[in-house]
Parts: C-alpha cells; structure tokens; sequence
C-alpha cells in the first residue's frame, strides 16, 4: 500500500468532527440572519466570519451552505410556502434562517440524514429563537422532510 493511502478506499481529506460542522451550522444561521437583516452581500458576511471566527470550523460546508442559499432562496420559498402558517416574510428572522439552513439541507445535502438536519435546527432554534419557535422549525421541517425525504422517512 503506498503512504498515505487510504485502505478504505476514501478519499485522503481529513475527517471533520461533527462538533466542526455543527459550528458551521450555527455560523451559517448567524450569518443568514445578517443577510436577512442588513441584505450584506453574502461574500462580504463570509469574509467577516471567517476573520471573526478563529478555530476548527467546518468551513467549506459554511461556505458552500451560506452562499448557495441566497442564490435559490426562491427555490427554497416553493418548498417552504405551503407549509407555512403566514407569509415567509413574516416569520421571524432567526426561524426564517433555520428554515432557510434546514430545507437547502433536504434538498440538496442528502448526504446529511433528514433527523440531523431537522435535530440541529430545532437545537439553534431553542438557543436562538422565540420561545416556542422550536416547536414551528421542527413542525415545518418534520413536514418538508415527508416531502423531501419519503424513502429515507420509510427507513426510520
């Protein structure tokens, strides 16, 4: 076997912690609910993160995550309004964030398993959110997961 191989066959990148991810996670919520709120190009909100943020983060899923969901926000409005009990517009910005975060990662991350996309939002929702916002993320998602996610859902 030559050096530094693999013998399980992947690839040689360094395996991140999960505790490096869910940083990402959380800095990705962070960093929607600026763009929501001051509408900062994304690329400048990335920039300023990755300078105020020193340590192990997961950056390339904060940067792949981040600057994606800007780009399909319509897309992920088409999933997110007939779930919605009001305007998406008229949720409040840290639920909006994590509906935003949580749907992208249905969507498109299905290498992330539908609980722990779900899981993660609802825990940033109790830290972060309105008191009872946890309960609509985790309603919202649970739903968009049974539309998104119908095999994985079957396998539970």
């Amino acid at each position: 076997m030559a050096a530094g191989s693999n013998s399980s066959g992947r690839n040689s990148r360094p395996k991140l912690s999960l505790a490096q991810r869910r940083k990402a996670r959380r800095l990705i919520m962070q960093a929607l609910y600026q763009w929501l709120i001051a509408k900062t190009e994304p690329l400048v909100i990335e920039a300023e993160f990755r300078q105020e943020n020193p340590g192990k983060i997961d950056w390339d899923y904060f940067s792949e995550v981040f600057l994606e969901i800007p780009k399909q926000v319509d897309h992920l409005n088409a999933h997110l309004n007939p779930l919605l009990d009001r305007a998406v517009n008229a949720l409040d910005p840290v639920e909006r964030a994590l509906l935003y975060l949580g749907t992208y990662e249905l969507a498109y991350r299905i290498d992330v398993p539908f609980k722990v996309v779900i899981n993660e939002a609802v825990e940033l929702a109790k830290v972060f959110g309105a008191t009872d916002g946890h309960k609509y993320v985790n309603g919202v998602l649970d739903k968009l997961a049974a539309i998104l996610r119908p095999l994985e859902r079957k396998k539970k």
